[in-house]
């Protein structure tokens, strides 16, 4: 059997941004929790570019 070592560790990744958006959101309000994900949408969509 052969084994790689990994350059990228997706699992452990995924729990840091978790982690971090967890303590971040705990410190807003609802309402303050819509509002970050209606900006973050917007900022952050990757659009289809059609040619």
């Amino acid at each position: 059997m052969k084994t790689t070592e990994k350059q990228f560790d997706a699992v452990n990744f995924m729990r840091h941004q978790r982690d971090k958006l967890s303590e971040k959101l705990s410190k807003m309000t609802k309402s303050e929790i819509l509002e970050y994900f209606k900006n973050i949408k917007t900022e952050k969509s990757v659009r289809p570019c059609a040619k």
